[in-house]
């Protein structure tokens, strides 16, 4: 791979005596040592941290999806091309990205991303993967202004959505949202950071990167949504997808949240329409999925995995791009698609979508509003002293945009359970 991919913000820095690292080894152990990715462990996934030791959280995720990302380079440097497996990115690579994939998540999964996003409508909004960008860029303390100072192919890898926020309207009161489901994030980074991207992309010619911007205008939440991706990034995220899709659905079947018929009356039907030898499978693995032996159940989440691991696929979804990063992507066959997005929707609709998860994330939700109201109204008074030393520095060079976009730094990079120890302190007597 070409200099510039492999190239650091900071620029050239001579190595350490005697360190026989890659640039992607590099990466890897800088996302692995650092504070954010640490933090994972204690911010939930689904389930609420804590109220299960068997529950999955976001760092057990992102370790899941590392070594699902690996597997799918393992495939393609088998069954791809020799033009497809020169594109393949190092295995150390891919652990990073999939590592790193969810460090911007705030406390509480989506539901405290919403209600930050709500909060900062007057000042730039907020969305996960945005967040993700701008702690591996700026604000992980390994470089003074460069945050993980990680390699532009990272950077790269780690763009869900390579755009900037759309113009947000905010509400005449940022005090009482209403149903906060109107106030989904756009999925986009956000302006303040546009010089690094700009940086990441600048190796890409005008017309590609006019190409790989490009969005759909939507008319309500969340306003936009970017069409494209890198080949990395959609490996990363084909990754993600099928930890959510597959693992997610575990804990959902051994804590009983999903039933043996709750399954049945959901994905028969999509059993029924696919080809033979796959929907005979899944039969059978229905089947194992709930029996009562804990080694039939784990031999079915492996099966499951296999079928949309060993059917990736390497396509073109940019032709008229030059830069094979952003030209090619991982994908799955149309009918593996169906599947895994079928699995998906089971997990949301009778995991997500349940009244006591979400009752605990409305909850969550509210948590999130006081606390940034209160850092809001009484910064120089709550904040804690490296915090209010950011806040007042960016409120003196940048207004109430950018004390805000720091007082969202703080709150995001909360765990689930600093956030309620946040709370009491704050709100209960």
């Amino acid at each position: 791979m070409s200099e510039h991919w492999q190239a650091r913000r900071s620029g050239p820095s001579p190595q350490r005596p005697g360190d026989r690292r890659t640039p992607w080894q590099r990466d890897r152990a800088r996302v692995l040592h650092s504070a954010a990715f640490r933090r994972l462990q204690s911010k939930t996934q689904i389930m609420n941290v804590g109220e299960n030791d068997f529950y999955r959280t976001r760092l057990t995720h992102s370790l899941e999806a590392a070594q699902i990302g690996t597997s799918l380079i393992n495939q393609l440097e088998h069954v791809g091309s020799a033009d497809e497996r020169s594109l393949l990115p190092d295995l150390n690579l891919m652990e990073t990205l999939c590592l790193a994939h969810d460090i911007g998540h705030p406390p509480f999964g989506h539901g405290g991303e919403t209600a930050l996003n709500f909060k900062m409508l007057a000042s730039g909004g907020f969305e996960g993967n945005g967040q993700t960008f701008r702690i591996v860029g700026k604000l992980e303390a390994y470089h003074e202004n460069h945050g993980m100072d990680l390699t532009r192919r990272a950077l790269l890898g780690l763009l869900k959505y390579p755009v900037l926020m759309p113009p947000l309207t905010a509400p005449d009161s940022l005090q009482n949202p209403g149903s906060l489901a109107k106030w989904k994030p756009a999925k986009a980074l956000f302006a303040c950071d546009a010089d690094l991207l700009d940086w990441v992309l600048e190796p890409l010619s005008e017309q590609d990167r006019t190409l790989f911007q490009q969005v759909d205008q939507l008319r309500a939440s969340p306003w936009q949504r970017s069409k494209h991706k890198s080949f990395d990034a959609s490996l990363m995220e084909l990754a993600d997808d099928i930890a959510y899709g597959v693992h997610d659905l575990e804990d959902a079947v051994v804590t009983g949240t999903l039933s043996e018929q709750q399954w049945h009356r959901h994905l028969d039907r999509v059993v029924s329409q696919l080809d033979g030898a796959l929907s005979e499978l899944m039969q059978r693995l229905g089947r194992q999925l709930f029996s009562p032996q804990h080694s039939v159940r784990k031999d079915a989440i492996g099966a499951l995995v296999n079928i949309f691991v060993t059917a990736v696929q390497v396509k073109q979804t940019l032709p008229d791009a030059s830069e094979p990063l952003i030209r090619f992507n991982a994908v799955l066959p149309e009918a593996e698609r169906f599947l895994l997005d079928s699995l998906k929707a089971v997990v949301f609709e009778h995991v997500i979508n349940q009244p006591s998860i979400q009752q605990l994330r409305y909850r969550s939700q509210t948590m999130l509003l006081n606390l940034f109201s209160a850092f809001h109204n009484e910064p120089l008074r709550l904040l804690p002293h490296n915090t209010r030393t950011r806040w007042q520095v960016a409120f003196d060079d940048q207004g109430q945009i950018g004390a805000d976009r720091v007082l969202c730094d703080y709150i995001a990079g909360m765990t689930d359970e600093y956030a309620h120890r946040m709370y009491r302190n704050l709100f209960v007597i």
